[in-house]
């Protein structure tokens, strides 16, 4: 089955859900996970769109030129719910879920469903995912809820059994290359490097293709962590303040450093894999000359550690200081 969904690289899962809609055996709760900017959010919308379209034949949904379709992609249809994190804390609120499905619970105002798309579920505190477990168990029956988060980790066994499972992939470099010139315009030297950098995520190639300034934020925060490395414990601790201070900025960064030390560590393990920052190769070789390979891994682990503490109730400047203490480097 062929499709023409606005979602590239992941067409398994489109037609899953393809199949459910022409087959009449849609869900009342889908879990969609993968890392940041692999196109969770894409697949969700696209599959919003194609469960509201207008058109008659099913297999042509969603059609893109209907009302509905419309309304969805601008996120302007009133049946459409999308929860949004806090924007001091970072986290998915108690309050925020007990909203969401209070609006979800309403009959369908001109649309066949009600739907709600739960973004960054990871972040939801426990209160909060003990509020949406309430609406699982007993779901209203036109409502569909699309959960969406980076792993399932950190999410209660009893949601994830309650949804039906997708997980997307990061995807292959030489697939987003094609997919940059092909549907969105680049030149081949262009979409190759962004599509190296991207490290897998198709969304945050698009993204930097789209906006270039995102490549120069990419640098300045692999210059933030030089700078961490090349500064004493005072320093890191200083560093870590700062960076606490706005806990949404986090998971973009941690993942790029996360990228940075598999990078190291590929180097010091004098591996043949490619390196994924490879625009930044000098760097990288200093980083690595002299460093054991327990240094680079200790130094991963950490950093995903970290990564997954953004998910639950810590302090987010204790865990920084933490992480800063395991990289190489300190002297004193």
């Amino acid at each position: 089955m062929t499709h023409h969904w606005p979602v590239y690289g992941h067409d398994w899962a489109v037609e899953h859900l393809q199949r459910g809609i022409f087959h009449a055996r849609v869900r009342h709760a889908y879990l969609i996970t993968g890392p940041l900017s692999v196109g969770k959010s894409a697949l969700a919308r696209a599959f919003a769109m194609a469960l509201q379209c207008q058109q008659a034949d099913v297999g042509a949904r969603p059609c893109g030129e209907c009302r509905a379709c419309k309304l969805m992609r601008s996120g302007n249809h009133p049946d459409l719910i999308a929860s949004q994190l806090d924007a001091a804390t970072g986290a998915l609120k108690i309050e925020e879920v007990r909203a969401v499905t209070a609006k979800i619970a309403l009959k369908p105002f001109e649309g066949r469903y009600r739907i709600a798309i739960l973004s960054d579920f990871e972040r939801a505190q426990p209160r909060a995912q003990d509020a949406l477990l309430k609406t699982l168990e007993e779901p209203p029956g036109n409502a569909v809820l699309l959960v969406l988060a980076s792993s399932t980790d950190a999410i209660l066994p009893t949601i994830i059994s309650r949804c039906q499972s997708i997980g997307l992939t990061l995807l292959p470099a030489n697939l987003i290359a094609t997919l940059l010139v092909e549907h969105f315009n680049a030149e081949a030297g262009q979409a190759s490097l962004l599509a190296r950098l991207s490290g897998g995520r198709l969304g945050w190639a698009i993204q930097a293709l789209q906006d270039p300034a995102r490549l120069e934020q990419r640098q300045g925060a692999l210059d933030l962590l030089d700078h961490v490395l090349a500064e004493k414990r005072v320093g890191r601790f200083a560093l870590a303040e700062d960076l606490a201070k706005d806990k949404l900025a986090l998971a973009p960064l941690l993942e790029l450093w996360q990228t940075y030390w598999r990078d190291v560590l590929l180097l010091v393990e004098e591996t043949a894999l490619p390196t994924i920052n490879a625009d930044r190769a000098p760097q990288l070789q200093r980083l690595a000359q002299g460093m054991t390979p327990q240094a680079a891994l200790t130094a991963l682990r950490a950093t995903g550690e970290t990564l997954a503490h953004l998910s639950r109730n810590v302090n987010m400047r204790l865990a920084l200081e933490v992480l800063f203490l395991d990289y190489p480097g300190l002297n004193s």
